[in-house]
């Protein structure tokens, strides 16, 4: 196992270990660069580009890189997202630690690259259930989900290809993930449990006082129960 990928938070070791092996890969915003080194370390990998839109993380990048002596195996692009990418020029791109909104926006302002691609892993910061409707209406199949908790927050991971849905996903499964629902993944339990612990404990906040804004937000606090509570359903099966 190579040293990089030990040290690797649990956020990225899980994104790592999604990538098909032997897969050339795009790692968009990747910061030191970590990822495609430890990919190639572990000899998972033939290839890899880092890509980063600044020009400071690429640096940095550029040194981790050529400290692991593996110029030759990754090279170093600057781009907006997959502005700088041919299509069918890696296997796999790989989008982490970005909003959901801006993984959305890099997928479909290059959407030839996108669907060139085998697979895209993506680990959304924010934004899953809307992520998740935007892969689906465009016809994109999340066939991996992942949830862990590291350092006390929750991430979430998905692996997507470019191949139509069996069907359309209800709310709940939008919501908290049609596949880690169907594995009753434990991170996800504890997710919704916490999370119907916080709504709960806003609503009896909201209790306490009045007006036209605050009877909305019992309205939306108490739909986001309801919707949560159904995810736990699936767990008294």
């Amino acid at each position: 196992m190579g040293e990089t990928y030990k040290n690797l938070s649990l956020r990225l070791k899980t994104v790592a270990d999604m990538v098909t092996k032997d897969y050339k890969i795009a790692d968009i915003g990747t910061d030191h660069g970590f990822v495609p080194i430890s990919l190639i370390e572990r000899k998972m990998i033939p290839f890899a580009i880092a890509m980063d839109v600044n020009q400071g993380p690429l640096e940095i990048a550029k040194d981790n890189i050529t400290r692991a002596g593996l110029t030759d195996k990754i090279e170093v692009r600057q781009s907006d997202g997959f502005e700088n990418l041919k299509p069918d020029e890696v296997d796999c791109a790989v989008i982490a630690g970005m909003g959901g909104n801006l993984i959305i926006k890099i997928l479909y302002e290059q959407l030839q690259v996108t669907r060139s691609l085998k697979e895209c892993i993506i680990q959304p910061q924010s934004e899953w259930k809307k992520m998740r409707g935007f892969l689906l209406e465009h016809n994109f199949a999340i066939i991996q989900e992942e949830l862990v908790k590291d350092a006390g927050k929750y991430y979430l991971m998905m692996k997507v290809t470019a191949n139509k849905p069996e069907r359309d996903w209800n709310e709940v499964e939008l919501a908290f993930g049609k596949l880690l629902i169907e594995h009753k993944n434990p991170v996800l339990l504890e997710y919704l449990q916490k999370e119907v612990n916080i709504k709960e404990g806003i609503l009896e906040q909201l209790k306490e006082e009045s007006g036209e804004h605050i009877e909305e937000r019992k309205k939306e606090v108490s739909s986001e129960i309801k919707l949560l509570r159904r995810g736990l359903e699936y767990y008294h099966d």
